[in-house]
Formats: C-alpha cells, structure tokens, sequence
C-alpha cells in the first residue's frame, strides 16, 4: 500500500511538471506568436515583400520652365526606357545578339547587363519611338519597358546659360541644378510579384505614380532676351571679340529681364559644346569695369556735397600718383584742358575722378562701394554666382585709391554693375535681384510668389535724381551720344576697360567695351548693361562699339513694352543732322575720337594704316548715329595698281557690302538676307579688280 501511494505520487508530480512545462510553452508560443505579429510585423512585411515583389522605377515628370508670360522655356516630353529583367532572359546570348544593333549598342556589353544578378537592370535609357518600337517587334523574353521623361528646350540656345541643361538623372547646370529639388518629383514604380526562381507572375502587376515635380515662374521676359542674344549675335561675328554679354533688370522690383553671353550653347545637345560656354559670364565672371564705375565715385561725391559741377579743373591728359602716372584717354591730343567738372563727367576723364576720389576719401567712397554691394554676392538663384574683389581699407593706398575712382585695380561682375546703377534709376534702393518669381504645382496653383526685396537705401532721392540727369547729359552730349534714341529721355554711362593678363599686368591694345544706362531717364523701367570683351577688329572704344549696341537693343525693348516717346515740340521733331568731319589722313584713333564727339560711328574696312577715303565725305550731313565707312591704306597693293586686297566683310549689311565693294571695284554676288556672315574669296585675299565676291548673309539669330 505504502509502495502503491508512493509510485502515485511520482507520477502526479510528473504530470505537474509536464503540465508547467506545457503550460511555459504555451504562454511562449503566445508571446512569440504575438511578438512576430504586432513587433515584427513590419519588419517581416518588407521582407516577405522584397522576397516575393519585384519593381521597376518609373521617373516622374520633370516641372517646368516658363517665362513672365507663361511661355515654355524647358519642358519634358514622356519616352521609353528598355529594361532586363536577369531572371526572365531564357537566351542572354542571343538576347544581346539581337538587341545590339537595334540599340547600337556592343554585345558584350549588353550580354555583361542582361546577366547581373538584380531584379531588374537599365539597358538603354530613353530611346525614341522607333527603337523602342523595333525592340518590341523582337518580343525577347525578359526584355521590357519603362517610362522616363527626357528633357527638351523649345529655343534652342535662347537661354541655354540660365536654363543650363538635365542630364541623365539630374540637372546639371543653371537653373536646372539649383532648382533640382523642386523640378526633379518624386519617382514611382511598376510592383510585380514572382516565384520562388524570380519570375513574374503574369497578371498582377501594380503601378505606383510618380509625383511630378514644381513648375518655375521667372522673371525673365522671352522676347527682351531675344532681342539681347540677337544683337550679342551680331556683335560676335562684326566684332570678333571673345565674347559679348548682356544683361537687363526691372529697377523698380530687382526682376532680372534678360541674361545671357556669346558663344553659347544648345542645351538639347549639350555634349557637343565646350564646357567653358555652359556659364552664365554676367552673373558668374568678374573683371575691371573700367569708366562705368565711375558713376560710384559721382554717387558718393554728390551725397556727401563734395561735387560742383560747375567747378573748374585742368586735365593735361596724364596724373602723377605716389610716382606713377595714370594717362587720360585724351593724352595723345594733351588732355582735356580747363573743363568744369561735369564735363569731366562728360568726356569720362582719368584725372578728373582722380581728385574727386580723394575728396570723397578712402574710408568713404570704399565704403559706398560696398553699399551698392560690390565685393559681395548679391544672393541671385543661380549656381557660381560671382563675388567680385575690392580693396580692404587697410591694402588702400593713394595709388589704389586713383585707381578705383575710376574702375582700375577693382573687379565686378555685370550682375553688380546693373543693381548698382538700378539703385540709382530706382531712387537709391538697392535691390535683391531674382530669376524665379513664382513656383507652382501642375494644376494647384501657386506654392511661393517671390516679392521684391530691397537691401537697403544708399543714396536720397535728389542724389538719385542728380546723378540720372548727368547720365542723360552724358547720352545728348558727351561720350554715350552713341547711344541716343529720337524721342526718349536716356541715361547712360560708357566703359573702356583694358584686360588684365594671367601675369596681372594690363594687356596692350585689349579692352572689355561696355556701356550702361536706363530708359525712360524719368520713369526707368529697364536697366541694361552690355559688355564686348576683346574685340578683334573694329573700333576699340565702348562708345563705338557697345553704346549702339545698347542702341539697338534698348530701342527694340522700348517698342516692344508699349512705352511711348517723350513728347516733343517745335524743332525738335525734325531730324538732327550734323556734319561729317574730314577723316583723310588720320589714324583710326584720332578719327574715332572725333567721330564721338559728333555721335557719328565707325565701319573699318581694311586693318591697318592711316584712312585713305571715307564714305559719306566730308563736310556731309548725315543724322546722328551714321555709319562713317572708313578706307585703310593696307587695302591697296599699291598706289598704280589695279589690284586690291578684300577686306572682311563680316557684320556688314547687304547696302554695306555693295558699297564697299563697288568703291573697291568689285562685283558683289549676294547669297540670302541679314549681315554678311561668310564670302568668297576669303579675306585679304588679291584681286584684280572688277572681280566677283560671293558673299552669304544670314540673320544673326537662325
């Protein structure tokens, strides 16, 4: 009995064990079971997801670029992108065999992607319709399709340095990079499951949209920028300089109008372009702006009443500082003499804004330099924007106090230049410039609306006034007569600046032509500022080369906004007439100088010498801004022959041409319409004469 009780003992407390046991695993199972549902849960999900699905990306659509007026600057257009799936490709050598013509594409290559151990591998990107058509007609297995959006540029080179360009992926230059965030979306994707070997279980495919990206408002209007790379195209080939840039600016709002430089590039083919035409020169580049900086040195001597323009000074055509001596541009005929100070505004003179410099001081007028934000960036949404240099007042001493009086020894950015001399149109505010006013959602409306910013005040409202009626004195009668337009008020100051070699010394007989000014000078809304770095033939003053470009262009852009002429009465509506002088016997220096001072313009033919003829003769009349043809002595073999050597005709009208040649005794075979952009035979080649010139026109912008 005893024995019986204890055997069932044990075995109860074995079943007690059992039970516990049972019970721990239960309570376990439990906790797992819960753990792996509700903590792991999500973790697992997207294991099981990424075991069994498979995705192929689908880009989003790219936002777009417009102007002011809602025109398409850059847009995007859908394509098609050919993909592999490795794990579906039955054949992976005759798959690459047969794609690689179809994609122009190596084998191997296409072999080396088609065998990756990836779910899925891009194979060729963006393919027109064609190719994507014939690969379909293949019907590879293992072979398909996404939808990519690619690029394009509507205008072509118009405004290729703002826009810059999109790459593969992303923005590579311009705006497209610095806006990329906001263009590029949000990708989607094509879901698919598969089987346990990879394979797509047809059927069941899910698409994931991709959002697409913002669209850009700028301020930028379509047609002024026309009309500015249109002229900078012409300046290119009658010049021949490095390169042309131009830039224009609402004063009132900071609103940058039109932006761009020559040479340039297409976007839609930007590989075939060097690299060094990508940037934007006016907001990028910085070098000396020569007499347009000038206006600085006015500025801040009329705030601080220490001009007099009714003051008298004497320019011998040179001035000694701290031993070396800074020339005037009239040396070589000894100076401008005894002038009241604002005809040394005027006739721009060196020595002039010399001593005007040193009344302002060196503590002063550097620190209205900085004001009017030279030496700084001005925050401009554009990638590379240049920062210029100045002096500290510590480094300044006499010599670079002369100099930077007069925009010698100092370097800025045209950007710089137009919001300086926009504070001066806009009452002395200092405006923030912007590209991008508004930024929308496809269909949502707007996001952010940029408002004008100004930095700050610099200058009172009468000094603003003072120095815009110097500027116009500086446009009827002095150095940027050039630059008139019959029947409108405008303000404006010429540049001449020599270039600065790699060594830092100034390069001989090489300049940046430039001209700056406002329109209309009583209610300015367009600033623009134009620039001709190292022309390669021509005149070699900003008064004969960039003011009747500014001319032109600021012509065209009054036409264009709908801004009526000044009204005028009397006399005044008839046209002005002044005298051609005698140029025979000159050099192209001295004739130039006199030219300007009658608002004439010189046409070069020849390259060298002393001027032989002119077209018109003197003592004729002519109304301002006539072309005087000017005949150098190096066109001629010789004085008793009947040879003559062909000038270059580039830049010059169809009426030009047939001028120049007819007085040569050449027979002109003209090809199309415009400038002459191309002619045969090739320039300074010898001809006798009542020989035939071909020459080909074109339009500057084609």
């Amino acid at each position: 009995m005893a024995k019986g009780t204890t055997s069932n003992l044990h075995i109860r407390r074995r079943l007690l064990v059992i039970f516990f046991l049972l019970a721990f695993l239960l309570v376990a199972l439990v906790f797992r079971l819960g753990w792996v549902q509700f903590v792991m849960a999500e973790e697992l999900q997207q294991k099981a997801w990424e075991q069994w699905n498979r995705s192929i990306p689908t880009r989003s659509s790219r936002g777009s670029i417009y102007d002011r007026n809602g025109n398409l600057l850059a847009g995007s257009a859908t394509v098609e992108t050919v993909m592999a799936l490795p794990s579906q490709v039955t054949d992976p050598y005759f798959t690459a065999k047969a794609l690689a013509p179809v994609l122009e594409m190596d084998e191997d290559r296409i072999y080396e992607l088609i065998t990756q151990e990836r779910a899925a591998v891009y194979v060729k990107r963006k393919v027109d319709e064609e190719t994507a058509k014939e690969v379909r007609l293949l019907n590879l297995p293992g072979i398909t399709f996404t939808h990519e959006t690619k690029r394009f540029y509507p205008n072509g080179s118009l405004l290729s340095q703002l826009l810059g360009f999109v790459g593969t992926d992303q923005g590579w230059s311009g705006l497209e990079i610095y806006y990329e965030d906001i263009l590029k979306g949000r990708d989607g994707n094509i879901v698919y499951p598969t089987d346990n070997r990879g394979r797509e279980i047809p059927g069941v495919r899910r698409y994931i949209p991709p959002k697409e990206g913002l669209d850009l408002y700028l301020t930028i209007d379509e047609t002024i920028q026309f009309i500015v790379e249109r002229e900078l195209s012409r300046a290119m080939i009658e010049y021949e300089p490095e390169r042309a840039m131009g830039i224009a600016v609402d004063p009132r709002t900071g609103g940058i109008l039109a932006a761009a430089s020559k040479p340039d590039f297409d976007p839609n083919n930007y590989n075939d372009y060097d690299k060094e035409y990508w940037r934007l020169f006016p907001v990028t580049d910085t070098f000396e702006p020569g007499s347009t900086f000038k206006l600085v040195t006015l500025c801040a001597a009329i705030e601080e009443n220490l001009y007099n323009e009714n003051e008298y000074f004497f320019c011998s055509g040179a001035s000694t500082v701290a031993g070396h001596t800074i020339r005037c541009w009239t040396s070589d005929r000894g100076g401008h003499g005894s002038i009241s100070f604002l005809e040394a505004v005027l006739g721009s003179c060196n020595p002039a804004f010399i001593q005007l410099g040193e009344k302002v001081g060196v503590d002063k007028l550097f620190e209205y330099m900085r004001a009017f934000g030279f030496g700084s960036k001005a925050g401009l949404d554009y990638p590379g924007e240049g920062s210029g240099l100045i002096f500290s007042p510590e480094q300044v001493g006499p010599l670079e106090l002369a100099t930077s009086s007069f925009g010698q020894g100092v370097s800025v950015t045209p950007l710089q230049q137009v919001m300086f001399v926009s504070a001066i149109a806009n009452g002395g505010y200092l405006m923030r410039p912007y590209f991008t006013k508004e930024i929308r959602a496809p269909g949502d409306g707007t996001v952010e609306r940029r408002s004008p910013e100004i930095v700050r005040q610099v200058l009172s409202k009468d000094t603003s006034a003072r120095v815009t009626r110097i500027m116009e004195e500086v446009v009827k009668t002095g150095s940027g007569i050039n630059a008139s337009i019959e029947g409108y008020r405008i303000a404006g100051k010429t540049g001449t600046a020599q270039k600065v070699g790699p060594d830092g010394a100034y390069l001989g007989g090489d300049y940046i032509l430039s001209f700056i000014g406002f329109a209309p000078a009583e209610d300015p809304q367009i600033v623009l500022y134009i620039a001709v770095d190292g022309a390669g033939r021509g005149p070699q003053w900003g008064s004969q080369v960039s003011a009747p470009l500014f001319r032109t262009i600021m012509k065209d852009v009054l036409s264009y906004l709908e801004i009526p002429p000044t009204e005028r009465t009397g006399d005044e509506n008839e046209p002005y007439l002044v005298e051609v002088p005698e140029l025979k016997s000159l050099t192209v220096d001295e004739a130039g100088a006199m030219l300007d001072t009658k608002g004439l313009l010189m046409r070069m033919v020849g390259k060298k010498g002393i001027i032989k003829d002119q077209t018109p003769k003197a003592g004729a009349q002519v109304p301002l801004q006539t072309s005087i043809i000017v005949y150098l002595e190096d066109l001629w073999v010789d004085a008793t022959s009947d040879k003559v050597y062909l000038p270059d005709l580039k830049g010059m009208t169809v009426k030009e041409t047939g001028e120049v040649l007819s007085y040569l005794g050449l027979i002109m075979e003209p090809v199309g319409s415009g400038i002459a952009v191309e002619q045969e035979p090739v320039a300074e080649t010898e001809l006798e004469k009542g020989s035939t010139v071909k020459v080909y026109f074109s339009s500057p912008l084609h």
